[in-house]
């Protein structure tokens, strides 16, 4: 046996330890990254679901006990809670589909066409981000009532997509900047005009990264609070509600409120789990 040979078997087991040690760092930043999302939810649902006892019990027991829907149900059956619900989705939802509808043909456009101030433009949409909310509380709030959408779902999803929007411009400009052009130029070759080829080429490649791109849009617009302060009275979103009723509430009320703003984003991000999955070439069913 030659030099070299003898040394690539010794090299094997050096090379098998190494594989097996990356494996066990990966599966414990894993769990380490699940358990920095999972704990917090665990415990905000054993305030929830516990009622007082659940809350101020100590140490918490890794398995609940007396647990029960009563004092979740009962915040649920507060005045004005399932509204600021709803409200909270009309302006999410809205939000979401502004975000699109604008922020990817402008990502498309970015990503597809040479033209004059195009890295000014890209920076401008930056700079919309600088500015906080709160200077442009006052004008805002007099514009709104000027053209009646003060205190309106509708007003708050179109401050919402304000906020998302630049994100949602940039982020689909990677997005379609990975999907190779001569995919398109293929599908003009065989007749289709430039709209067909990006539905039915462009679009579907893009569309795990679109997908991703409107989760984070609800997020935002689910999570704001200043805004949806400030533009409302009546029509409070969720957040805007539990911040001027629940100051004073009992803990495990807070706690209820908590697990209700939590919900329908986990809820959301896993109904659309198989497309971001396959950002990543992960298959999901």
């Amino acid at each position: 046996m030659t030099t070299d040979a003898i040394s690539t078997t010794k090299d094997i087991p050096n090379s098998a330890g190494f594989v097996s040690s990356s494996r066990w760092l990966l599966w414990s930043g894993i769990v380490a990254l699940c358990a920095w999302v999972l704990v917090p939810i665990y415990l905000v649902a054993l305030g929830a679901l516990g009622g007082r006892q659940g809350v101020y019990v100590w140490p918490k027991t890794g398995l609940p006990t007396g647990i029960s829907l009563e004092p979740f149900l009962l915040f649920l059956k507060t005045e004005g809670v399932v509204q600021s619900f709803l409200n909270s989705l009309g302006a999410a939802g809205i939000t979401v589909a502004l975000s699109i509808l604008l922020g990817a043909p402008a990502g498309y456009a970015l990503a597809r066409y040479e033209f004059r101030g195009k890295d000014s433009y890209r920076l401008l949409v930056l700079l919309t981000r600088a500015f906080p909310l709160a200077i442009l509380a006052l004008p805002l709030t007099v514009s709104f009532i000027r053209l009646g959408l003060y205190d309106t779902i509708l007003g708050v999803g179109l401050i919402h997509t304000v906020l998302a929007l630049p994100f949602a411009a940039l982020v689909t400009q990677g997005i379609f900047l990975g999907v190779p052009k001569e995919l398109e130029e293929a599908a003009w070759v065989f007749g289709c005009t430039r709209i067909q080829a990006f539905f039915k080429v462009v679009a579907p490649l893009a569309l795990p990264g679109i997908v991703a791109t409107a989760v984070f849009a609800f997020v935002i617009s689910w999570n704001e609070v200043f805004a949806a302060s400030v533009l409302t009275v009546r029509n409070r979103t969720l957040t805007a509600y539990l911040l001027t009723v629940l100051s004073e509430s009992p803990m495990h009320y807070r706690f209820a409120g908590g697990l209700m703003l939590i919900l329908p984003s986990v809820v959301f991000i896993f109904a659309v789990r198989r497309y971001l999955f396959a950002i990543w070439g992960i298959s999901s069913k």
